[in-house]
């Protein structure tokens, strides 16, 4: 992808630029964008990826990749504007008003509390499907988040990459595995890179789905805190930063055309539907075992975990960071820079320690209760108004003298964004519109 910015190729920038900093993008320095491809897809993200292969075959292969290039500009940017200002996001949207506090914390709060249950029952099921005789679902769910929070709790950021590259290379290995072994009808893939609508009802809002859904999560957000915890705090990165974007989303992109190519082949051809949700990765593996037999479903079973374990640890550190930068930035009315979440003062605050706890505890209440209708419907909303939030406050920030002039927007990355944000708010207000309000009250 092209260089987004007005000026883009002088990583020697007036603004913060070292004689530490490389001056050529090398692929040994590669790692916030390893954790952010790891965390942004979930389980939930390979299931309707699956679901779309399996409902259209290979017709909608072309939207996933659309997808991963969407994501690929708003990290791009979140990445941009903490190596260009110094300063962090939550620092560049505090400046935009008060408004966006209300919206971050109001968001942090709910739909923290909602997603942790979640992401500790996503780990917990195929654990259970693997160890059947072990324990309850609930209490694996219970396991896998308490074993976050301690690891979380007692490593620093470098620890965390390196686990969560492990783990992205069981996901790749399994995925890419899964997407050899079910024969792929390769004419059939590459006439899918043509723009096609399915030709049924609601396709354009399904395909607009699959684009934005992909890897579309905070966690975006969370990419310029995590190229800050490597190190990277200026310009003289900006290149490195911009490869280890591009790796990150080439990365998912495989992730996506690896589980559509299982979905067309394995389910479509066969007229199978699976589940929406985890409980379709479940399924999935009880056809796996029919079809290719019980190692090809375990080995399956093991990448289903790591994917949805790298969602749990890297929201558990990634949000928590940008929590902790938001309290210290309503504490003060000092900026906050990167160079701060750089040194790991983040890490080991009380902010950041308070949100893991949150993440953690409250939630297994909702694993034993059952979700509240309610929260359920605002943390649907809050989830889908979030990146439209994201979008605009990113096209707001590096197109003003909050940024440098040869960091700001060029034509491609407004682009880009633009359409990130007109796609998001199409389906903010569809997830609105879909709610159940006349029982919210």
């Amino acid at each position: 992808m092209a260089e987004t910015t007005g000026n883009p190729t002088d990583t020697e920038a007036s603004s913060g630029s070292d004689n530490s900093s490389p001056h050529k993008s090398s692929w040994r320095y590669i790692g916030p964008g390893i954790v952010v491809a790891a965390t942004g897809v979930g389980a939930g993200d390979l299931v309707a990826t699956l679901i779309a292969g399996s409902n259209f075959g290979y017709t909608l292969l072309w939207a996933a990749i659309l997808g991963c290039l969407v994501k690929i500009s708003l990290a791009e940017a979140a990445g941009r504007w903490h190596l260009s200002t110094g300063r962090t996001l939550f620092d560049g949207w505090a400046s935009l008003g008060r408004w966006t506090t209300y919206f971050f914390v109001v968001y942090a709060v709910i739909w923290g509390f909602v997603y942790g249950a979640a992401a500790m029952s996503s780990s917990a099921l195929p654990l259970q499907a693997l160890f059947p005789d072990v324990m309850d679902l609930k209490w694996w769910a219970v396991a896998c988040g308490v074993a976050g929070l301690v690891f979380v709790w007692f490593n620093k950021y470098e620890v965390f990459e390196k686990v969560m590259t492990v783990l992205v290379g069981v996901m790749f290995a399994v995925t890419v595995y899964l997407a050899i072994r079910v024969t792929p009808n390769l004419p059939d893939a590459f006439a899918g890179l043509l723009p096609v609508l399915p030709d049924e009802k609601d396709s354009i809002l399904n395909t607009l789905g699959l684009i934005g859904g992909v890897g579309g999560t905070i966690t975006l957000a969370a990419y310029g805190y995590w190229v800050n915890a490597k190190g990277w705090t200026n310009t003289g990165w900006m290149k490195v930063m911009r490869l280890d974007n591009r790796v990150a989303y080439a990365t998912t992109g495989i992730f996506v055309i690896a589980m559509l190519f299982v979905g067309a082949e394995l389910l479509h051809s066969a007229n199978v539907a699976i589940a929406s949700g985890d409980k379709g990765l479940v399924q999935l593996g009880d056809i796996l075992e029919a079809e290719y037999g019980s190692a090809t479903a375990k080995f399956f079973l093991i990448g289903f975990f790591a994917t949805s374990y790298t969602s749990l640890i890297g929201v558990w550190h990634g949000v928590s960071l940008m929590f902790a930068d938001f309290v210290a930035r309503y504490r003060s009315s000092d900026e906050t820079t990167g160079e701060e979440v750089a040194s790991g003062a983040r890490e080991r605050s009380w902010p950041f320690r308070a949100y893991l706890l949150w993440l953690t505890f409250p939630p297994i209440v909702l694993l034993f209760q059952g979700q509240p209708f309610r929260l359920i419907i605002l943390y649907g909303v809050l989830g889908a108004a979030f990146l439209p939030f994201l979008a605009v406050t990113l096209i707001w920030l590096l197109n003003s003298e909050r940024t440098p002039r040869e960091w700001r927007n060029g034509w491609v990355s407004n682009g880009m964004l633009a359409a990130a944000g007109l796609l998001f708010l199409v389906l903010c207000v569809k997830q609105v519109w879909d709610q159940p309000w006349s029982e919210f009250f």
